[in-house]
């Protein structure tokens, strides 16, 4: 059974608008992968900083305008657990690239198999 060529064209234009959303994404996920991996490796050269220092040395955190004291041990736990959510969140990110990846693939395979058919 034969489609026609109107049917096949506006097949062919939905994949293509797939491919292009796909890309679209692809370079999303990529940027905000990226992001994420600077603000945790800042994360952890705050870490490494503040494990050099010793016990009793006065940290501040910046809220606003304002800085508020606290103690070395707190910082430290804020930072372990801002490190954990962000490595998480980049390990998200790298499934939906993966995902999005093999989704963009299959639309070029499938415009491919599309051309190539209807060339015969």
């Amino acid at each position: 059974m034969s489609i026609s060529n109107e049917a096949l064209q506006k097949l062919l234009r939905e994949v293509e608008t797939q491919a292009i959303a796909a890309q679209q994404q692809i370079s999303l996920v990529r940027t905000q992968q990226a992001s994420k991996q600077r603000e945790m490796r800042m994360a952890q050269l705050t870490r490494t900083e503040l494990s050099a220092l010793p016990a009793d040395t006065s940290i501040f955190e910046g809220v606003g305008k304002m800085f508020v004291s606290l103690p070395l041990s707190d910082m430290q736990g804020k930072l372990e657990t801002q490190i954990k959510e962000m490595d998480g969140e980049v390990e998200g990110l790298s499934k939906r690239l993966h995902y999005l990846e093999v989704s963009q693939k299959n639309s070029k395979d499938q415009i491919n198999r599309m051309l190539g058919g209807g060339a015969n």
